[in-house]
């Protein structure tokens, strides 16, 4: 039961992170595509954790997921639109 739960588990993270990966190209809001590659780095960083890398995981989740996300907003944030100028 285990070793099924687990065969599902190691299918079923790759799709949600390549999922989440085309969500972030296709959204046209840029903090949605910011969120979407947060959701695809923690994605990434459970993967890492079940192929027992947990110390890449770590790393994963605090710079992929959490700085790298901090970045984008602030720089979204501190940006203005082309269309305010007009």
């Amino acid at each position: 039961m285990i070793d099924t739960l687990i065969s599902i588990v190691h299918v079923v993270v790759p799709i949600l992170i390549v999922v989440s990966s085309i969500f972030a190209i296709w959204l046209k809001d840029l903090i949605a595509a910011a969120i979407a590659v947060a959701a695809m780095s923690l994605l990434l960083s459970l993967e890492f954790y079940i192929l027992q890398a947990p110390d890449v995981a770590i790393a994963e989740a605090g710079v992929g997921a959490c700085l790298t996300t901090i970045i984008l907003v602030l720089g979204i944030k501190n940006t203005k639109r082309m269309e305010e100028e007009n």
